[in-house]
């Protein structure tokens, strides 16, 4: 049972401030290439465009187990260009990307965020890939086998004798591997100290094992112990559920994959900026084989619906925009109304612009690809997420903030940029 004392931390959450230093460690990971002096330009509107225009930053980080290497190239890219960000919210990997983000001064997140991904796809990195995508897909088959045989270092391991064999009720019964690695690998590198003490706000989404409802676990509510981000990525029937007070948990990722509904939930009137980091695209082609339909169906699983959730908080934003409008044409003797407070408590206040962020599918994806972890493929994803970004970023524009009419406004750089 986790004895991890339940308290809301002192002190508000403020901006961090980019390190304004290369990121350091990871000596196998690809240097930053330097942008040119017009895109050296343009990151730095954008960068000044958002620290003038809104209160919240926010990462919001879907679960993907390997593909979560992606995300580390976005956050890379945002931290050298010097974006605050002050709230990080997770689910499974993200969760884990999240903590390491928020357990950490800026000076030292991407050296730890790049230790963590080093460190759990240290087991096979080829010295050589065939140029063929059907040999390089054989090769990322077989680094997948070596994850469900043998685990992942500093992740998980196997458990033996296996599950089938043990007595009913225990967890060694209910999971296939033992996760007892990742709380060593969590506190090698997130200061739970420094978390807890809300520099940068922190929630990550976990499933109530005996209930079945989606729950956060979040800094500015209670303190966040290893065991809150271990239950955040608890995949039954892969890892085991996870004790917190009582309770067992399973990966959020069982409701929703992604936190944004959180989010849009608790922004309290404050303009925010959101980056959405997906690792599952709703979109994609008619599978042509059995491989690929258990791909297609993985995508669209854990895609999350996250199109629905932005068109539903766009309609409760234009909701609250009429409820404003009408407020302001009552006369004073019936604003003082119990009904018209009520009202007044929904009215539209904060303007929220989401910039999407979607892992694309590579040639040699299969339906492996969320556990395929070897260092080669690693390496693919954080640049894809380093390049995603940056193709972004090229748009100054969408980083303003929305028209007030609307109130909302989403940005996706596969559906609108030309370049």
């Amino acid at each position: 049972m986790l004895h991890c004392e339940s308290r809301k931390p002192d002190g508000g959450h403020r901006r961090g401030g980019a390190s304004g230093c290369p990121p350091q460690g990871g000596r196998d990971l690809l240097d930053q290439p330097s942008p040119s002096s017009v895109e050296a330009e343009t990151f730095s509107t954008v960068r000044d465009v958002v620290q003038r225009s809104y209160e919240n930053v926010v990462l919001v980080l879907q679960g993907g187990g390997a593909l979560g290497s992606f995300q580390g190239g976005v956050v890379e890219r945002l931290d050298a260009v010097g974006v605050d960000v002050n709230w990080v919210a997770g689910i499974s990997i993200g969760a884990i990307n999240s903590a390491i983000i928020a357990g950490n001064p800026p000076g030292r997140r991407i050296e730890k965020l790049r230790g963590f991904w080093e460190k759990v796809t240290s087991r096979i990195a080829w010295p050589w890939l065939p140029p063929s995508e059907e040999m390089r897909a054989a090769f990322n088959q077989a680094s997948s086998f070596s994850a469900m045989t043998f685990g992942q270092p500093g992740f998980f391991v196997p458990r033996f004798p296996p599950p089938q064999w043990m007595p009913p009720g225990g967890t060694e019964a209910t999971s296939y591997y033992d996760t007892a690695p990742l709380k060593a690998t969590l506190e090698e590198f997130v200061d739970f100290d420094y978390l807890n003490d809300g520099a940068v706000r922190l929630s990550v989404g976990a499933v109530n094992l005996r209930s079945g409802n989606l729950t956060y676990f979040d800094s500015t509510k209670r303190r966040i112990c290893p065991e809150h981000i271990m239950a955040s990525g608890a995949l039954p029937p892969g890892f085991p559920a996870i004790e917190i007070e009582g309770e067992l948990y399973w990966d959020g990722g069982l409701v929703s994959n992604t936190p944004l509904g959180y989010v849009l939930s608790r922004i309290d009137g404050e303009n925010t900026l959101i980056f959405q980091v997906d690792l599952f695209s709703a979109s994609g082609d008619r599978p042509r084989t059995l491989t690929e339909v258990r791909e297609r169906q993985k995508d669209i699983q854990f895609s999350s619906r996250t199109r629905l959730n932005t068109d539903v908080f766009k309609r409760a934003q234009e909701m609250r925009r009429t409820v404003s409008q009408l407020l302001d044409q009552l006369p004073p003797e019936l604003r003082d109304l119990p009904e018209a407070k009520k009202l007044a408590e929904n009215r539209q206040s904060a303007l929220v612009n989401i910039m999407q962020l979607i892992y694309r599918r590579k040639p040699t994806d299969r339906d492996y690809k969320d556990y395929e972890f070897s260092r080669n493929t690693m390496l693919d994803n954080w640049q894809a997420g380093r390049d995603v970004i940056v193709r972004t970023m090229r748009h100054p524009s969408w980083f303003e903030l929305p028209d007030p009419e609307t109130g909302v406004v989403t940005h996706d750089v596969w559906r609108e940029a030309k370049d």
